[in-house]
């Protein structure tokens, strides 16, 4: 939006402010103002995108400032929201319990455009998207800008369904900003899932738009418009994909979740419990993206692989993309990949090489992944146990969170709270630990700073440790068939301890003897075979 436009916009939404308040307000300074606060009994307010907050006047509102504005917008509707017809500005009103209108907050709209830039190829997939993220960190804009791209540059029949006129503003002409695109608006919330239908049946539509799914009845006519073919674009309460399966309301969208009971084979081949979590059905969605602040995005290209991963407790990284960065699209979907861990690789070794069938095995997996990743025990300050814990589960990591800063191998410290800290950090510097900091207690921080102090992401050296023992069990099994077939006592070659011990695991499964020779680095395995073995089965 040009700042022409947007000053004459910011006119219209000044124009009904008292002029007390009006005089203190200064075109310059409103560029990344989200909202102004008018309450009874406090001063008014503007508030920044940044979190910053300015009082107008030092005089508080009165009942005669909140009726100086109610009197010049249009009737509130049920879910206490107005407008100003031809502008993206909201209106909403705080009620007392006798129903007057006690506060104002008046949310300034903006035409921000290039906003999905960064994801213009996904946009032009035909596949359907639901958009996730906090209150004000731009979901609607995005909404606002994609039903322009589709409408105009791909031709396509867009209708809008506007609950509260929030996408295409307020007015019976619908703004600008939403190019051709066509708009229902929606008399009251509750209807929205019937006016939703009602699109679909009544005007032939490609793509339908729609602002906050956050009914059951809602993810409904989603699912029903999604399966007439129809793309559907929105956005849903939630911050991310996780919370969004947890949801029982809004779960449906992305393929709902079911209890299952595994049989013992299958329970023991995943190494899980018999009872899991597993998708239900299709998403109504194809992607899912998280909008993590105004100029980064988490896209999920494949939901129903990236829902599975998560039920499983498979890592997954969703691929992020910055607004202020160009993306061309390839032709070809790429699926979310997963990082196989160490548990996954094992549980292919016995897939590799043909083997008779006496001699599948399973040894304990679990030492085999607790010895390929040292275990760390992680002291918290001021950071979200909760979250940390979840993060440790969710990405298998061979790590606690302790109480005890004396057990500690790692201390997480949130960085607005150093200074209260200081004897804390003190004594963790005392005992030569190392210190991380967060930047804010959410998911996608905690996370990133626990992977980085676990060094996650220095997977050479593990995959290279997998290569050899890899090599080495292949070896011993090949060894066992040669005993079997009734050779005399095979010696390995030279390893490692710890690749030796999984080496004895596997031989004495096979109810042979095995013992460890030799010296220093020429150590290594010889299995009893022959004479010793005939006496032993005898």
């Amino acid at each position: 939006m040009s700042n022409l436009q947007f000053q004459n916009d910011l006119d219209r939404l000044v124009e009904i402010l008292p002029p007390r308040i009006k005089e203190h307000i200064s075109y310059e300074e409103m560029e990344d103002v989200i909202e102004i606060v008018l309450d009874i009994g406090r001063p008014p307010e503007i508030r920044h995108a940044n979190g910053k907050i300015e009082y107008l006047s030092s005089s508080n509102i009165n009942y005669e400032d909140i009726e100086y504005i109610t009197s010049r917008v249009q009737e509130f509707t049920s879910d206490n929201r107005s407008g100003i017809p031809g502008t993206l500005h909201r209106i909403s009103a705080i009620r007392n319990r006798q129903g007057k209108v006690v506060g104002l907050t008046c949310r300034i709209g903006r035409v921000v455009t290039g906003t999905i830039a960064c994801i213009k190829d996904i946009c032009l997939q035909n596949k359907s998207i639901l958009f996730l993220g906090r209150p004000g960190v731009g979901k609607t804009t995005k909404l606002r800008e994609i039903s322009r791209l589709v409408a105009d540059e791909l031709g396509k029949r867009v209708v809008i369904v506007d609950t509260s006129n929030e996408i295409a503003g307020d007015g019976d002409t619908p703004h600008p900003a939403v190019g051709h695109a066509r708009r229902m608006q929606v008399r009251q919330p509750e209807y929205q899932k019937d006016i939703m239908i009602e699109a679909v049946e009544n005007h032939t539509p490609e793509v339908i738009v729609v602002d906050e799914i956050g009914t059951e009845a809602e993810a409904q006519a989603a699912r029903t418009i999604a399966e007439r073919g129809v793309m559907l674009i929105a956005t849903a309460h939630g911050n991310s994909l996780e919370s969004l399966i947890k949801n029982p309301t809004l779960s449906d969208l992305v393929g709902g979740i079911q209890s299952v009971t595994l049989g013992d084979d299958e329970a023991k081949r995943r190494s899980s419990q018999k009872t899991v979590l597993e998708r239900e059905k299709q998403p109504t969605f194809d992607i899912v993206i998280e909008i993590l602040d105004r100029n980064t995005l988490a896209v999920y290209k494949n939901t129903s692989e990236a829902v599975d991963y998560i039920l499983r407790g498979w890592p997954i990284r969703p691929e992020l993309r910055k607004v202020d960065k160009t993306y061309e699209f390839s032709g070809a979907d790429t699926l979310p990949q997963k990082t196989p861990t160490v548990l996954d690789k094992i549980n292919a070794l016995d897939e590799k090489i043909e083997h008779p069938e006496s001699l599948k095995f399973s040894f304990s997996r679990q030492k085999y992944v607790e010895e390929v990743k040292k275990f760390k025990k992680i002291y918290l300050y001021a950071v979200s146990r909760s979250i940390a814990e979840k993060v440790i589960e969710r990405l298998d990591l061979n790590a606690e969170i302790t109480r005890n800063l004396d057990d500690a191998d790692i201390v997480i410290a949130h960085k607005n709270f150093v200074k209260g800290g200081a004897k804390v950090l003190s004594t963790a510097e005392e005992n030569r630990l190392q210190i991380f900091y967060v930047k804010t207690n959410s998911m996608a921080q905690i996370q990133k700073v626990i992977k980085e102090a676990l060094d996650i992401a220095e997977l050479n050296e593990r995959q290279t440790f997998y290569d050899i023992t890899e090599k080495a069990l292949d070896e011993a099994k090949n060894a066992i068939e040669q005993i079997l077939a009734g050779a005399t006592d095979v010696e390995l070659k030279p390893q490692s301890t710890q690749i030796r011990k999984l080496q004895h695991e596997l031989v004495e499964q096979h109810n042979l003897e095995s013992k460890s020779v030799g010296e220093g680095e020429s150590r290594h395995l010889r299995i009893v075979g022959g004479k010793d073995y005939d006496e032993k089965l005898g």
